[in-house]
């Protein structure tokens, strides 16, 4: 690992970025992403930068998991719906703000990889799924922040149903490449966007209610 490259190092770049949630901050300080991430590709876990992992995805930058995560206002008891796990480092900062966490991959080896990952690192209150993200989990549901790591034109249905009342929605808006990270709340009209978070670059949502099933 190159001389500087810590958790702790990681949070003060995520803290320059902006970020002011100090729990946010000292959950990314005491996880470390290097065990969220290929072993190839670990030297460069903490540096802000995204990272490859198979499929052709890669993870999200981590002052922009930041960003996405502090907008939900997270304050230790929620219910939490995450759609992307990848290799679970979002997973785990989730774990550690709030009160239980699902989360729905659609490749069977990266949540296996995610899963291992947690329990390495002794992460508890999460449910893995592998499933339709587009979807949601109805059975489940509502939540009462919802986190969304794949973008498409307009937050999925199903998604918005799942919302609690008064809950909040994090998706990024676009076809992909050319996105803009938005916060949504849950009001007696229905979700609504409340405020643009930050433009970014993420993988389409595929599924029934986003860009089709292309495996």
């Amino acid at each position: 690992m190159p001389a500087g490259s810590t958790p702790e190092r990681l949070a003060e770049i995520v803290r320059g970025r902006g970020v002011r949630d100090e729990r946010l901050l000292a959950a990314i300080a005491e996880i470390p992403r290097g065990a969220f991430v290929p072993p190839e590709v670990e030297a460069g876990a903490y540096g802000d930068t995204p990272l490859p992992i198979p499929h052709d995805q890669v993870t999200t930058q981590p002052s922009l998991v930041a960003q996405m995560v502090e907008a939900l206002e997270l304050a230790g008891s929620e219910r939490v719906l995450e759609i992307g796990t990848g290799y679970g480092w979002q997973t785990a900062l989730l774990a550690r703000l709030a009160g239980k966490v699902w989360s729905i991959e659609r490749w069977p080896d990266l949540l296996d990889a995610a899963r291992a990952n947690l329990g390495r690192a002794g992460i508890a209150g999460v449910e893995l799924v592998v499933r339709d993200g587009s979807e949601g989990l109805p059975h489940e549901a509502p939540f009462d922040a919802v986190i969304v790591a794949a973008a498409f034109t307009s937050v999925p249905p199903p998604l918005a149903e799942q919302v609690a009342q008064s809950g909040r929605l994090v998706q990024p808006i676009g076809p992909g490449g050319r996105d803009d990270v938005t916060l949504f709340e849950k009001r007696s009209e229905g979700l609504v966007p409340v405020r643009s978070i930050v433009p970014a670059h993420f993988v389409r949502l595929r599924g029934r209610y986003g860009y089709g099933e292309r495996m």
